[in-house]
């Protein structure tokens, strides 16, 4: 297991549709292990293969914390087969935008299908925290960032404060 270089806002990889997974090998698993390795080493709730540079269609989640030992999950492809009605609005960040966070609707429960490392077929359900997590590391396999998610002011000033941020580095 290594631990990866999460890639920044700007990178050209974080803004491409991740490309669909046809091989379950050990190669595939490994790729998990880290990537389960680098988030827990960020203190990140989720990580997207995209974030360490990697345009396949691959994320992990871990919430256990708040969700009970069902919060640890890897999927491969996946896809939302149901979300729920209620949306929440709680602040969200990003590893890949470290430092700032703003207030983002989500669905408050969602269910996911996609496969596990082995390539065995599995089904997610998610809820608060979890859905949350779940659908902003969806979201990075499709190019999106929460920011994208903002109103246009409230992404300009996110922008503005992550760059004076940057420069501060």
């Amino acid at each position: 297991m290594a631990i990866r270089e999460i890639r920044l806002l700007g990178d050209p990889v974080l803004r491409e549709e991740a490309r669909e997974v046809e091989v379950f090998d050990e190669e595939l698993q490994s790729l998990v292990d880290d990537m389960f390795e680098t988030m827990a080493a960020a203190e990140g709730a989720g990580l997207a293969a995209p974030q360490i540079g990697i345009s396949r269609r691959v994320m992990v989640v871990d919430v256990r914390r708040e969700a009970g030992p069902r919060g640890r999950v890897a999927l491969i492809n996946p896809r939302v087969v149901e979300v729920g009605e209620e949306e929440d609005r709680s602040p969200e960040g990003c590893l890949s935008i470290p430092g700032v966070s703003e207030v983002v609707a989500r669905p408050l429960r969602v269910v996911m299908e996609g496969k596990t490392p082995r390539g065995e077929p599995i089904r997610v359900e998610g809820e608060e925290l979890f859905a949350r997590a779940l659908l902003h590391e969806l979201d990075h396999l499709d190019g999106v960032l929460f920011i994208d998610r903002l109103t246009p002011l409230k992404r300009r000033m996110l922008l503005r404060k992550y760059r004076k941020l940057q420069e501060e580095e």
